[in-house]
């Protein structure tokens, strides 16, 4: 597996909304998706799109017909629904306030 790529578990997660919609069957399913992934974590633009991932004008149509389809919403939100937050934690002793936002009273 190579930076910025799906692992088996996680494409096994997401494989199904792709693969629902209708139309013509894609080459490579999981390289398209890696290569959006790829665009989406390194900033690149799209012509810089590594050729293991398809052509990028093939790659991006691809990604641009799904975010208008909804489909990455929809993976977001299903995927949210499973969050484990029991090792999240906020602690509020590491804020620090500006020393003229204190309660104390101003001298005149």
């Amino acid at each position: 597996m190579k930076r910025y790529e799906l692992t088996d578990e996680q494409w096994d997660k997401i494989k199904s909304y792709f693969e629902k919609k209708r139309g013509r069957p894609y080459k490579n399913l999981r390289a398209t998706i890696n290569g959006i992934i790829w665009i989406m974590r390194t900033g690149a633009m799209w012509r810089d799109l590594p050729s293991r991932y398809g052509d990028w004008n093939a790659v991006y149509k691809c990604f641009s017909k799904w975010q208008e389809q909804g489909i990455f919403e929809e993976i977001l939100n299903d995927l949210s629904k499973e969050a484990d937050f029991q090792d999240i934690s906020i602690d509020s002793t590491i804020i620090k306030v500006h020393q003229d936002s204190g309660s104390k009273k101003k001298n005149q």
